[in-house]
């Protein structure tokens, strides 16, 4: 059961991560439309190695400054500025994004897919920051500790959890596509919401160390 709490978080962040859609998941699923399965599934699995990679060193940096209760503050108020920022934008000032028409995606090999799916992976650096907040805030409650043991399967939680994720876009795109493009057309308003939760949520953080 020890090692079931990390590996089930992990799982759960990653899903949370990955399921709004976006380049990573969005590109895995017009592979499978146009080229099939197979390359889809290697497009995932080069996105998921670079994941892997991401999380380890998110988890280690966490690690360090989790004992720093100044510098995890610190991060937070820089959080709650930057969330709240975001949330103004998306809310109020940025543009509706519009569908885009299908293109035609030529069909390449397997070995192109997986490095396509490494590089747009690697392109992406919100996952460092997004699992430092999560590994220290599950320490915070006490779900989650920086041994060894603890951090490999709270990672390996976190690759499961973005292939199941991202495989879920490749076997049900087909049937989620009209939905997905409602929700193309209203991402900035779910997007600012979901950072104005995480803002409100951090500010009440801030709040409660201060004044506890």
């Amino acid at each position: 059961m020890a090692l079931l709490t990390p590996l089930l978080s992990g799982f759960i962040a990653a899903a949370i991560g990955i399921i709004p859609p976006g380049l990573i998941n969005m590109t895995a699923a017009k592979i499978n439309l146009k080229e099939g399965k197979k390359n889809a599934l290697w497009f995932v699995i080069g996105a998921v190695l670079v994941i892997f990679f991401q999380v380890s060193v998110a988890v280690l940096f966490a690690r360090v400054i989790d004992n720093r209760p100044d510098v995890v503050t610190l991060l937070r108020e820089v959080g709650f500025v930057i969330f709240s920022i975001l949330t103004i934008y998306f809310l109020f000032i940025a543009k509706e994004p519009q569908t885009k028409k299908k293109s035609k995606i030529k069909k390449s090999s397997k070995k192109s897919r997986f490095f396509l799916g490494m590089l747009l992976s690697g392109l992406n650096f919100f996952p460092i920051p997004y699992y430092v907040v999560v590994s220290v805030t599950l320490a915070s409650y006490h779900l989650f500790v920086f041994e060894n043991n603890i951090i490999f399967t709270f990672v390996i939680g976190s690759v499961l959890g973005s292939f199941a994720a991202l495989y879920s876009y490749i076997a049900f795109f087909g049937r989620i596509e009209k939905k997905t493009d409602y929700l193309m057309r209203n991402m900035n308003t779910i997007i600012g919401s979901i950072t104005g939760l995480v803002a409100l949520a951090t500010l009440f953080n801030i709040l409660n160390y201060y004044f506890r």
